[in-house]
Formats: structure tokens, C-alpha cells, sequence
């Protein structure tokens, strides 16, 4: 059965972990019932899209974003049975390393790529009547977040975007405890100067 295709309109600024989808539909997906798979896709399409979206975005690929969502789901229905036979429980985690994975096996590519700009400045999805100080403060964490690696970034935003625990974020990104921590301690570093920057120049 083919993938269903996640929804454009899925919000990239989505935060927060998703309450995971309940057993019976989880079982239902896993025989290949296309009504389940899909209320699995829309239960999980937004942190999908979230975490591509911040991946690529500062990087000019969001035109990316979208076949990438597509090709998350397409893997996770393919892989599905399989789900938990790692001794990993959490369907969310699982999905959002599918993702995560694509995200860095496409920034790894050799092909130049756009320097981040206001055009790819996730702050621009702020409210309007916020005020400019606020929107300060998310474009220069949007900056120092575009700025690191991609290994890095995914780290910062598994982490502190969708709840990953630290052994997930090891797992997701096949590296040891130390290096997760390492690379947590230089992205908060780094939004701590820019937020710093920010802070000097309202002074």
C-alpha cells in the first residue's frame, strides 16, 4: 500500500511532544489498514515537519521539507512491523529518527547552499503584534541554531524541541551519551552568546 502523503499545511513551528497514538490503531497500521496508518500520519505529520523544517530551512532547502515528510512516512509504513523489536516503545522517538536521519543525510550532501537570511528565518512565523524585541530574540536563536553542524542542530532539537531523552538522541543519531552532551553544551553556548548579542545591544 502506498504512503499517505502528510499534509502541507502541517504547522513547522510545532514544538512539544505529541500524545503517541493509541494500541489498537497502532495495530490496526500495522496490518496495513490505510484509515490507521493515515490517523497515524496525523498524529505525527507536525513534529515531522517541525524538525525537517528547522533542520533545512536556514540552509535554503525547505522545498525539501515536504518529499522528505513524504518519504519519513513512506519509511515508517514500510518498517512499521517491525517497530519495538529494538526494545524502543515510543512511536514518536522512532518516527522523528526516521526523519531526523534524512534530514542529516541531505545536508551532508556536497552542493552549495544559501547562507541563512531573513527569508529563511523562522522567526517570520512569529505573531505580528509581537513586539520587535521579541522577535529579535527568535531570529538570533534561529541564527545560532542555523549555524551549527547538522549533527549538532539535530541534537539542540531533538532534545529541546521534542522531548527526546539523552539515549534517544544517541540511538537516533548512533553516537555515545558523551557525544550527545557535547554537542547539547555547545548548542546552548551558542544560543547563550547570541541571546547575549542581543541583550548588549538593547543595553
Amino acid at each position: 500500500m502506498k504512503a499517505i502523503q502528510p499534509s502541507r499545511s502541517a504547522d513547522v513551528t510545532s514544538t512539544r511532544a505529541t500524545a503517541e497514538l493509541d494500541e489498537i490503531t497502532l495495530e490496526r497500521a500495522r496490518r496495513g489498514n490505510r484509515d490507521a496508518f493515515r490517523q497515524l500520519v496525523e498524529r505525527y505529520e507536525r513534529p515531522v515537519f517541525s524538525v525537517l523544517g528547522r533542520m533545512l530551512y536556514a540552509c535554503g532547502k525547505e522545498s525539501l521539507v515536504d518529499d522528505l515528510a513524504q518519504e519519513t512516512f513512506v519509511r515508517v509504513f514500510r518498517a512499521l512491523g517491525s517497530f519495538g523489536a529494538d526494545g524502543r516503545h515510543r512511536l514518536s522517538s522512532w518516527i522523528l529518527t526516521i526523519a531526523t536521519r534524512l534530514a542529516i543525510d541531505e545536508l551532508r550532501k556536497p552542493q552549495h547552499t544559501e547562507p541563512f537570511s531573513a527569508r529563511h528565518d523562522l522567526a517570520s512565523d512569529v505573531r505580528a503584534d509581537r513586539d520587535s524585541e521579541r522577535r529579535g530574540v527568535a531570529s538570533a536563536i534561529e541564527r545560532a541554531v542555523a549555524a551549527l553542524s547538522p549533527e549538532h542542530r539535530a541534537t539542540f532539537l531533538l532534545r529541546e524541541v521534542h522531548d527526546f531523552e539523552y539515549d534517544e538522541i544517541a540511538e537516533a543519531l548512533k553516537v555515545d551519551l558523551g557525544t550527545v552532551k557535547s554537542r547539547l553544551s555547545r548548542a546552548r553556548t551558542a544560543l547563550r552568546a547570541a541571546l547575549k548579542g542581543i541583550h548588549d545591544e538593547v543595553e
